[in-house]
């Protein structure tokens, strides 16, 4: 049996080849990109673009294989509202029909793919388990819901696929949005609020994700859905207070009514000048907590960073890397992957 990870060379299926290989699992990884990677000497790299049917096909898929679709297209870079929909589904979309297709026509049963929780929408009860409404607010969280409505008819057809749905994920390498926060902080700026920052705000980490799709494969591939985010997550001004704090910044933060700061947003927006997308702002102030027992119950999957560590490894590394050197504990330094 092999392991074979689509998007494997990407942000959590790097660390899940990595956990794979330790383990002394065979393991192809399959993606666009080939990083210098340590692992690369224990595995195989395949170059394959999930858009392109054919390149997918020469992946040497086998019925007794264990896939992993963790190849995305995800929120950073904003992308204006009119080429959203050519920028997601490509790959989001129509990638994991080629991967989906490619996998019944070697036999192959075995699926663990990563959505988003975005595919919620606005919050409509919390804690959010995984029966929660789901009606996406943009191109992203809906090219997302797409693959879980595609899951579903393969289901029916005799495949095994468990879903995730993750938070915002974090961890060493990348800081995507983040950056624009560390700028503000290593300023001393003001850091605006949407809201008043009463709200929780929820990352996970990229080791936890990885650590569930393997468990995934362990428990025998459950046709389940599951969130993934941390435990406890704290509300926004405290995540950021700490963060100030730790930084000897004097930056303030500043509350902002929500309902003002999102129609402007929605203005830069409409004007092709979006400054963050609407998936994200729309729902900034609101309590999207995520519920994550099922995989603690399902799979023996329970989330080990905090929220607080990882924001400020992140802005460790942001550091680090500022000053030319390195961060002292890279464990949870930030990107956003979903």
């Amino acid at each position: 049996m092999k392991h074979i990870i689509f998007g494997g060379d990407g942000f959590v299926g790097r660390h899940l080849a990595q956990r794979l290989v330790a383990d002394g699992e065979t393991v192809i990884v399959a993606d666009i990109v080939k990083s210098d990677l340590p692992h690369y000497a224990r595995c195989t790299f395949l170059h394959t673009d999930v858009t392109d049917p054919q390149s997918v096909r020469r992946v040497p898929i086998e019925a007794e294989d264990m896939v992993y679709n963790l190849s995305a297209k995800m929120l950073s870079p904003l992308q204006v509202r009119a080429k959203r929909h050519d920028f997601f589904f490509p790959v989001n979309y129509h990638g994991t029909v080629h991967i989906i297709e490619a996998m019944a026509a070697a036999g192959a049963k075995d699926l663990v793919h990563f959505t988003t929780d975005m595919i919620y929408g606005h919050t409509v009860f919390h804690p959010m388990t995984e029966d929660h409404p789901v009606a996406p607010l943009g191109e992203y969280g809906l090219s997302k819901l797409k693959t879980e409505e595609l899951a579903a008819e393969w289901r029916e057809k005799g495949m095994n696929i468990s879903l995730f749905r993750p938070r915002l994920i974090i961890g060493p390498g990348r800081l995507g949005i983040l950056e624009k926060l560390f700028k503000l902080v290593d300023a001393n700026l003001p850091v605006p609020m949407i809201g008043s920052g009463k709200n929780p705000y929820q990352f996970i980490s990229v080791f936890d994700c990885a650590e569930a799709a393997r468990l995934a494969w362990k428990a025998g591939v459950p046709n389940e859905a599951y969130n993934l985010g941390s435990l406890n997550p704290p509300p926004v001004r405290k995540l950021l207070g700490d963060l100030v704090r730790h930084a000897g910044s004097k930056s303030l933060l500043i509350p902002t009514p929500a309902w003002a700061v999102k129609r402007t947003l929605d203005l830069f927006d409409a004007l092709n000048m979006p400054i963050m997308d609407p998936e994200q702002y729309l729902i900034a102030d609101e309590d999207c907590l995520l519920d994550v027992s099922k995989g603690k119950r399902d799979l023996g999957w329970v989330p080990q960073y905090r929220d607080e560590d990882m924001l400020i490894a992140a802005y460790n590394e942001y550091r680090a890397k500022k000053t030319g050197k390195r961060a002292a504990s890279p464990a949870a330094a930030g990107v956003p992957a979903e």
